[in-house]
């Protein structure tokens, strides 16, 4: 189990790298908070779906880990400045 957690986590780690590298800096957050977030989303999706499927499913433990740090690092990509507006509406 250490060595899975010790891969899930390393797993994060290179997804997060990754994104750092792959998206313009104005578009994510704070390198740090990447970086962060990448290894402990990967645990825990690896670690929650070893305890659903079992232990004996290393490489499906993987990939939805790799998915769930991907999908909460995107929650950390920041939409452009153009597109939101300027100022709000009022009536």
């Amino acid at each position: 189990m250490l060595w899975e957690s010790i891969a899930f986590a390393a797993v994060g780690l290179a997804v997060a790298y990754a994104a750092t590298r792959l998206l313009p800096r104005r578009r994510l957050a704070a390198a740090t908070l990447v970086l962060a977030t990448g290894p402990v989303a990967a645990l825990v999706g690896g670690l929650i779906t070893r305890t659903v499927l079992g232990s004996d499913r290393f490489l499906i433990n993987l990939a939805v880990s790799v998915g769930v740090a991907a999908a909460l690092l995107s929650l950390l990509v920041r939409s452009p400045r153009s597109a939101r507006p300027s100022s709000p509406r009022t009536a």
